[in-house]
């Protein structure tokens, strides 16, 4: 008979349970015992400690701190019951002050703890704006969800939502109505029909799913509902409904009955010729605002339950354009709607690395960018754009007049950008010159007064790096150019009259923090790039729109669905209910980035995602930036965090570096399952960070075939500098035994590019 020890119970998200009664109390063994427990420590001096090591995720360090209950028995037995309670406070926050220092000390640069004993609020919009925000946001088509609005916002009557299908109710006589409430909560649909749709492949096309229907919307409703880590929802079923809900699962759907709760795509039609019973205005006591507490002299505070930012008086009255008009798909006279441009933004410091060349090519793999049809034949649908963005040298600096050109001159010569640069993907992948200067002068809610912060520009939670006058004014494209010359050194289309090394004292210290181009290491982050890239990424959303990624994320699907949806998202962050925006959609010019600028401007333009997560939250805002679940873009994250590990995805990862290095037990399966096995159904991986590690140790080159050999030549002989790339063989004894998943994804990737295999919806790449 087996042992009771094998089995322990489970709670929603996989911690074990304790034995509880039918009443849900503890048992009574157990409650004696954890009270003896509980005894037994409150007598001895110090009390174990468990801390997580910082890049040792499978480990813990096991700490002594003082035992506050023991402290506090002999303070007061030793210096009384007045002077004793002091003593214990000056213990414990010295024991946290050691804590933090450890973190600190040994922390490495990547990830370093932060502490925060209490969050003061950033909020500097009262009411009246709020409200305003929301309105722009529900008229324009930004949010349609059935969410409710948080009672704080204070709307009195509910406003009418463009992007929600009327209710189809039987009408109610007034007098059975229920009283309203004192404010609204919710929106009134006035939009399109919707139509789910019944995605799979059918006979005989069944060996690729197929491609999503052009204007086709996600409901992020119906997907939150299986994916929300707050309801105890698991990955592994998030993944499984999004994989059949889009055809993803071709020729193989082994679910067996009636699956419309798993449909999650649909399409908007035309609204039909019914009357919504509650169109009409329903009578509330005060049709203008809800009762406010009285102030003194009488009148009332609009501004009543909401905790402005200390220190700060209101902001004026927000300028906000005209709302948008919600047009579905079907109605637009082009497939692509101008105030809605299908734009994807990356961001990227220093030399061109196999890191952004991977993203790129996830994207021309997944998404329906046309490359099937000859160059001429039409695409019916609207083709979305890759916009990378090159900072050319270290954050702090300011590109000189020949920016721009030095930074294709060194596209040019670096394998890993050269092949993007190929006349077939000049409408689809597009590089862009980043210029920090012109960039925030082009966000109107700051060009006046950004200025002012130029001290504190790189501030990370609240974490301030100064930078000295003098270093902002470096030549950055002297460094980025260089840069790119040591990768290229053997390309035979180097530019030979290309600026040389700096020497001797005018060469820059590369591992000083400010002049840094790149992560090259754990050890050497270029914490300044990030730091930049957490406020680029608004920009660019909010100037142009789109959708922003991080460059350590992979295509894993195409994203038509998602950009049928109108409003704005970023995802959870982990276990948090914080945002991550390694993944952000905005609208161009919206009342939330409006919003979001004038806040961050106030608060030293803190744009880290756990500081933007109070800018909404304090403000009532998070309907309006969804956090939606990592699972659709970061499906390992809560593994690599202890969480779900029983019941795990495809593929299993303990730790982040198990993509790049798949222990030796699951090594078969990236072989066996390849592409289609990796977390399928996830719209993106996230590999969070590992600059410096490659994704084919045994081919660190672009190997895409003869159109591009000149740059596989230079890149190998920069990977391989003992072997002459002309004598170069390439021998299946030499490869690694058993693949990692990053080298497998990157071969899938390359191979459609040499022409060996179609992309994941079986499109041939036409040249």
């Amino acid at each position: 008979m087996a042992s009771s020890n094998y089995f322990t119970p489970q709670r929603g998200n996989g911690f074990p349970d304790k034995s509880r009664l039918t009443n849900a109390l503890p048992t009574y063994s157990s409650a004696v015992t954890e009270k003896m427990h509980r005894h037994s420590r409150s007598m001895s001096w110090t009390v174990p400690v468990s801390v997580p090591i910082p890049g040792v995720h499978s480990r813990r360090l096991r700490l002594f701190m003082p035992n506050p209950s023991r402290v506090r028995q002999i303070g007061i037995s030793r210096f009384g019951r007045r002077r004793g309670p002091i003593l214990l406070c000056v213990v414990l926050i010295a024991s946290i002050i050691t804590v933090c220092s450890f973190a600190r000390r040994f922390g490495t640069e990547e990830k370093q703890w932060t502490t925060n004993f209490g969050e003061s609020s950033t909020l500097v919009f009262g009411r009246d704006d709020l409200q305003r925000i929301w309105k722009w946001e529900i008229d324009s088509g930004h949010y349609p969800s059935n969410a409710k609005i948080p009672e704080q916002v204070g709307l009195s009557v509910p406003p009418l939502n463009p992007a929600l299908p009327p209710r189809k109710v039987p009408t109610i006589p007034s007098r059975f109505r229920p009283p309203p409430g004192p404010v609204a909560t919710t929106t009134r649909g006035d939009g399109p029909r919707r139509v789910y749709l019944d995605v799979q492949s059918m006979p005989p096309n069944l060996a690729y799913p197929p491609r999503p229907v052009p204007g086709s919307v996600a409901d992020l409703d119906v997907i939150m509902d299986h994916c929300d880590f707050s309801q105890g929802k698991y990955v592994r079923d998030c993944l499984e409904v999004l994989r059949v809900g889009a055809g993803l699962d071709n020729g193989n759907r082994l679910r067996r009955g009636e699956m419309d709760e798993w449909k999650y795509i649909y399409m908007e039609q035309e609204k039909e010729n019914f009357t919504d019973p509650f169109t009409d205005p329903i009578p509330i006591a005060n049709p203008i605002a809800p009762p406010r507490p009285l102030v003194s002299g009488g009148e009332t505070d609009p501004n009543a339950g909401l905790r402005k930012k200390v220190g700060v008086d209101w902001e004026t009255q927000l300028p906000l354009r005209a709302p948008l008009q919600h047009t579905p798909y079907s109605s637009l006279p082009a497939p692509c709607d101008p105030e809605n441009p299908r734009l994807f933004h990356m961001f990227w410091t220093g030399p061109f690395t196999d890191k952004p060349y991977l993203a790129l090519l996830s994207f021309l793999f997944t998404q329906n960018v046309g490359l099937h049809l000859k160059d001429g034949d039409a695409l019916n649908v609207c083709r979305p754009e890759f916009w990378m963005w090159i900072n050319p040298g270290p954050a702090a600096s300011v590109p000189n007049p020949s920016a721009l050109s030095d930074m294709y001159e060194g596209l040019k010569t670096n394998p890993w950008a050269a092949p993007f640069l190929h006349h077939r993907f000049k409408d689809v992948i597009k590089f862009k010159l980043w210029n920090t200067t012109d960039q925030l002068d082009g966000i109107p809610e700051l060009k006046d007064e950004w200025r002012e912060l130029r001290e504190t520009l790189f501030n990370s939670g609240g974490h301030i790096v100064s930078v000295p006058a003098e270093k902002s004014q470096s030549k950055s494209t002297e460094v980025f150019s260089t840069s790119t010359i040591e990768d290229s050194t053997n390309s035979t289309d180097a530019d030979t009259s290309a600026k040389p090394l700096p020497t001797g004292d005018n060469k820059p210290d590369e591992d000083d923090m400010l002049n840094r181009t790149g992560s090259k290491s754990s050890s050497s982050y270029d914490r300044l790039s990030v730091i930049l890239s957490d406020m680029a990424r608004f920009v660019l959303c909010h100037r142009f729109g789109g959708i922003y990624l991080d460059a350590d994320t992979i295509f894993l699907r195409d994203w038509e669905e998602l950009w049928g949806w109108k409003g704005a998202f970023a995802y959870r962050w982990s276990r948090l209910e914080k945002y991550n925006t390694a993944v952000l959609r905005m609208n161009k010019n919206s009342a939330l980035g409006s919003f979001l600028f004038r806040t961050a401007l106030k608060n030293g333009l803190d744009f880290h995602p756990m500081t933007v997560s109070r800018y909404t939250k304090d403000a009532y805002l998070e309907g309006l930036l969804l956090r939606l679940p990592d699972a659709l873009f970061d499906s390992a994250w809560l593994n690599t965090e202890y969480y779900q590990r029983e019941r795990p995805p495809q593929p299993y990862f303990q730790e982040f570096s198990d993509f790049f290095d798949t222990p030796t037990q699951a090594s078969a399966a990236p072989q066996a399952l390849g592409f289609e096995g990796f977390f399928q159904g996830a719209f993106s991986y996230h590999f969070h960070n590992f600059w410096w590690k490659p994704f084919d140790a045994s081919r660190n080159w672009p190997d895409l075939g003869p159109k591009f050999s000149a740059g596989e030549r230079a890149a190998r002989a920069a990977a391989e500098p003992d072997i002459d790339p002309e004598d170069a063989t390439d021998r299946v004894a030499d490869d690694k035994r058993d693949l990692d998943w990053a080298t497998v994804l990157k071969r899938t990737f390359e191979s459609y590019i040499r022409g060996e295999r179609p992309n994941m919806y079986g499109e041939w790449l036409q040249w």
